[in-house]
């Protein structure tokens, strides 16, 4: 069998450009007003409100969806422009990261028209927020053995069950769950799962926190004890979840975060290194570039494939599995660069974002699935497993 990856080349659209140059003189002026500072991670960790609210404002949320819904009617990779420009500086992205790259358009594709109207105009405006709740506490990356089960009442459905490592979901108004309501069908495990639009707010959650290594809480772990949801809780249909699951991965696994994490390190170890680098600095440079350029390249093509109406998982999980690895590679190129140089104030706040950074790179490999699942997928697609 030949193992075929698609990542074809967009097309050139002169207006990618224009809109570039607004988001960067838009940064530049946050920047320079004191509207953020710039940070590592900062689409999980910088979560500002008020920089989401102006983000919407701009129409930079939701700004694929149709009109009707908040959204701006444009081409995939116009987010892929802005998504970039704000990874690139650093902005406080986290508030509204997962509303508006998955979970929005998820909704779009099998929510109700009721389900729209109610939560897509917030989440364009940047006031609604979402976590992902997928992964459990014996399930992790299994997703196929989550224990959390939805149950019909008269008048809705029960959930109980546990997820964890639900990103921002102290701060999230609502989260979409993968439950089980019926048994697997045999061996089938896949089959009997269905996802449901939960108000966080809502009796019956719970929320807890747990810290990083930096004593920062961006994960938590979410309990639900009997949380009564309505009938209209149910996102698609009911079975589905499965489906439904897999084509929210393909959203989450293949954006510009997968391989932007650590541009600001990059970025900054640059700029203050302008001029000090030697042919062995160079090539660590060289090297990084290279495979930056090559995953945004690949990135960009299933952006196209995307608008398309594809469904390319495997081609995400490839970018999901290199990306994680440039980010070490990242890490590891800064601390050779710096090794060239003696300690001194000039570069002490160059030293204080690497710190920032190592603290927060374990978790890289986790979210959006763990390395080794992204490696059986793409193995599958290859035929050796």
């Amino acid at each position: 069998m030949t193992a075929r990856f698609a990542f074809p080349a967009p097309k050139p659209d002169p207006a990618e450009d224009v809109l570039r140059a607004e988001v960067r003189a838009f940064l530049d002026a946050e920047r320079a007003s004191g509207g953020f500072t710039p940070a590592a991670d900062c689409w999980v960790s910088g979560a500002s409100p008020e920089f989401s609210e102006k983000i919407g404002a701009q129409g930079w949320l939701g700004m694929t969806w149709p009109k009707e819904y908040g959204g701006q009617d444009r081409p995939p990779l116009h987010r892929h422009v802005v998504t970039e420009e704000l990874l690139a500086a650093g902005a406080p992205v986290a508030a509204h990261w997962v509303a508006d790259r998955q979970s929005g358009g998820h909704i779009l594709k099998y929510g109700t028209e009721a389900q729209k109207r109610e939560v897509l105009p917030r989440i364009a405006a940047g006031t609604c927020y979402f976590a992902i709740g997928m992964s459990e506490p014996q399930a992790g990356s299994d997703l196929a053995a989550v224990a959390t089960k939805g149950t019909r009442t008269a008048t809705g459905w029960r959930l109980d069950g546990r997820k964890i490592w639900s990103t921002g979901a102290h701060f999230a108004h609502y989260m979409i769950v993968l439950a089980r309501t019926s048994p697997p069908e045999g061996r089938n495990r896949q089959a009997g799962l269905s996802q449901f639009l939960v108000d966080l707010k809502g009796p019956g959650v719970q929320v807890s926190g747990i810290e990083d290594l930096s004593g920062s809480v961006h994960f938590n772990e979410t309990l639900f004890d009997g949380a009564e949801l309505p009938e209209d809780a149910l996102l698609g249909e009911e079975g589905n979840g499965w489906a439904q699951c897999m084509s929210e991965l393909a959203m989450e696994r293949s954006g510009p975060e997968r391989f932007l994490t650590t541009f600001l390190l990059l970025d900054e170890t640059l700029e203050a290194l302008r001029g000090k680098l030697d042919d062995r600095g160079h090539a660590v440079l060289g090297r990084l570039a290279a495979h930056l350029m090559g995953l945004r390249r690949m990135s960009r093509g299933i952006g196209r494939r995307l608008s398309e109406g594809a469904a390319p998982e495997v081609e995400a999980a490839l970018v999901k599995e290199l990306g994680n690895r440039l980010e070490k590679e990242t890490v590891d190129g800064v601390r050779k660069l710096l090794g060239t140089l003696p300690r001194g104030p000039s570069m002490r706040a160059v030293r204080d974002l690497l710190d920032e950074t190592v603290l927060r790179l374990p978790s890289h490999t986790l979210r959006g699935g763990t390395t080794e699942v992204m490696r059986g997928i793409i193995a599958r697609q290859l035929g050796v497993r």
